[in-house]
């Protein structure tokens, strides 16, 4: 099943609950002629006959035009066929006839009022219901539900967020629908879903249209024409609902209606080598199940992956739930993100932001403008915020499909078949209003590779937040090209590492400030050397308080991965070094950094390491890698290093 298809799903089969109703509106009135050309068209509505149905309404009017129950089936007819306004315009006219129909009537008016955006209008409906009914109201959650829409709207509408949508143009665009698009952390690649007519190839046979993937590359700031990504990615079945990792290594998607998967609709996940991408895999279980999974979203870290399922255990009809990889290919026991993200309805769409705490979805579930609205909430230490309702227009009464966001934190892209299009769902962008804006990320961007040969590496790039230990980004060089991509957050201390089995790690730091809006991104390459005797290696990220020897706590990060690198290289032996710049006496400056490095020694013999292994000395200022004449030179020549003895 195609994602636009579960989108109207909901609509039609509301359409085809109301009319159930439709026989008891019929009002006692005289005119047989009229009432048997009701009956008539009542039973031509019930077999899809609308042209039919309404020839007969004509025929009713011309004989009796104020018959109140003409409008009633009128109204039915607009609203089978997803007519909100005029269905809304027929129950008005039949109330205006006969205000003593039944209340029920008042209650459907007041949903047609509120998919078209009469909020007032609707609002009153909806009490006349009440008052028509209670205290024995059989809607009364519905009722309440629509209220609280018909308050919040008029209110949003009230103060407007900035909405400027463009569209993204003929290069992205066609007359077939494209949405849910994704985007790699640097805007440089979009990846979006179209669905185009089904051809010889497609094996759906129950499918009218079928998904696939197209892709663009920005070059010079424009996008590029599109193109279909090649097999394996697309196949013949309907493949949709993706998402890119920030870095672009990996493609999480959805696969529907296979003979070869766990249930309608399955995750599966790729990994691009160079400019091609891998066989697509099956996340298996427990992710996968004989119920719905779709619309994967992955955080910065690499490993946190968001989805929807309407498997056992959830809150209501589809709910957003979370795994983790914990390696290549292998998952956790999905989480449900629990009542105060899912509802007894339906969530859907995660988008997880390049900040890892942002997390926009789709709701009918939560109070907003009517139909499937975008909001989000923010991951903090006690767990997920009450979730925010875009605001209008962003949201209106129709339903919004998804929404994205770009690293840091100004763009929108968003998919609408909102007129002047090239046709059907079209993708665009807008500025996104202040009040809105998730924390910025900007990124480190670059190649891996060997000091000596210049050859590209694969290497595991990590960027941890120092003040909670908590990585941020997780991700590896290309192995073909050596490239990285990394997120970074604004206004923490990060440290970069990077490491490979054969060669001693790589370390940075980067203290990026707060409240930027839009951030230069770094280009850092990144040479890694192989361990020689006598090499030296800084270790960037040891810190010591001001004229101490005593570690602070952000060190640890750092002074960990050493444990793990000489973990791995049993035979390795290493001097520990300190230095200083030049402020200050000569002895003093030796006595500090001697007493450094030997603070370092101790807390690794503390982890285990064995003390025959390592020696420590102070160089105090002697050996300046930097100018002592800037406080950023004398920073860097206040260092910790290590340096290999024998391997």
């Amino acid at each position: 099943m195609n994602y636009l298809k579960t989108i109207l799903l909901k609509k039609t089969t509301l359409a085809i609950i109301f009319l159930l109703f439709v026989n008891v509106y019929v009002s006692a009135q005289n005119n047989k002629k009229v009432i048997d050309l009701c009956k008539k068209a009542k039973s031509e509505l019930n077999a899809k006959n609308f042209d039919k149905t309404a020839n007969l309404l004509q025929k009713a009017k011309k004989i009796d035009s104020t018959f109140a129950d003409i409008y009633v089936i009128q109204g039915d007819m607009y609203n089978f066929t997803l007519k909100s306004p005029e269905a809304a315009d027929s129950y008005n006219k039949a109330l205006s006839l006969n205000p003593n129909l039944k209340p029920i009537l008042y209650f459907i008016t007041a949903e047609e009022e509120l998919k078209c955006g009469r909020y007032v209008s609707a609002q009153e409906h909806y009490h006349t219901y009440l008052d028509k009914t209670l205290p024995q109201c059989p809607l009364l959650k519905e009722v309440n539900k629509g209220i609280k829409t018909c308050e919040f709207a008029i209110e949003a509408i009230k103060n407007p967020m900035a909405f400027d949508p463009i569209n993204m143009g003929p290069n992205i665009n066609s007359e077939y629908d494209e949405y849910l698009p994704a985007v790699t952390a640097d805007e440089s690649e979009i990846i979006f879903t179209v669905l185009r007519p089904r051809d010889e190839k497609t094996i759906c046979n129950f499918c009218l249209n079928e998904e696939d993937f197209y892709a663009s590359n920005k070059k010079e700031g424009e996008w590029q024409p599109r193109y279909a990504l090649e097999e394996p990615i697309n196949s013949n079945y309907n493949e949709g609902a993706q998402c890119i990792s920030p870095d672009g290594h990996y493609l999480f998607f959805t696969l529907c209606d296979t003979d070869f998967g766990k249930g309608s609709c399955d995750l599966y996940w790729s990994k691009r080598i160079g400019n091609r991408w891998s066989r697509p895999r099956n996340f298996e279980k427990p992710v996968n199940t004989k119920f719905w999974e779709s619309q994967p979203t992955i955080a910065p870290d690499g490993k946190t992956i968001y989805f929807v399922s309407n498997r056992p255990g959830g809150e209501g009809k589809m709910d957003i739930w979370k795994t983790e990889m914990t390696e290549e290919g292998k998952f956790t026991e999905p989480e449900n993100l629990g009542k105060t993200i899912n509802t007894e309805e339906n969530e859907s769409a995660p988008f997880i932001h390049a900040d890892g705490r942002t997390l926009f979805f789709v709701s009918d579930g939560h109070v907003g403008m009517g139909g499937r609205d975008i909001f989000y909430t923010t991951l903090t230490d006690t767990g997920w915020t009450q979730p925010t309702n875009l605001g209008y227009p962003i949201n209106t009464p129709a339903d919004e499909i998804n929404l994205l966001i770009n690293a840091s934190g100004t763009m929108a892209y968003f998919s609408s078949d909102k007129e002047g299009g090239f046709g059907g769902q079209d993708l665009y962008y807008f500025t996104l209003d202040d009040r809105l804006r998730p924390t910025p990320v900007t990124y480190i961007k670059g190649k891996v590779y060997d000091f000596m040969t210049q050859e590209p590496l694969k290497a595991h790039i990590e960027l941890i937040d120092l003040s909670n230990n908590k990585t941020i980004t997780s991700t590896y060089s290309d192995p073909v090209t050596g490239e990285f991509l990394a997120c970074i957050l604004t206004g923490t201390n990060v440290m970069m590492n990077v490491s490979n089995p054969y060669y001693p790690f790589y370390s940075e730091n980067f203290q990026i400030e707060q409240n930027y809006t839009e951030l230069d991104p770094y280009y850092k390459d990144i040479p890694l050397k192989r361990p020689q005797i006598g090499e030296t290696f800084v270790l960037r990220n040891v810190f010591f308080d001001f004229d101490q020897s005593s570690l602070k706590k952000e060190s640890f990060v750092e002074l960990d991965k050493l444990i793990d690198y000489l973990n791995q290289n049993k035979n390795l032996k290493i001097e520990l070094g300190g230095h200083t710049d030049n402020q200050g006496s000569e002895e003093y400056n030796q006595k500090l950094s001697l007493d450094r490095a030997k603070t370092v020694y101790e807390y690794l013999i503390t982890k285990g390491i064995s003390s025959n292994r390592l020696t420590y000395k102070g160089y105090g200022k002697t050996k300046p890698i930097a100018t002592n004449d800037t406080e950023e030179g004398r920073a860097e020549n206040r260092r910790t290093e290590f340096k290999i003895i024998s391997y």
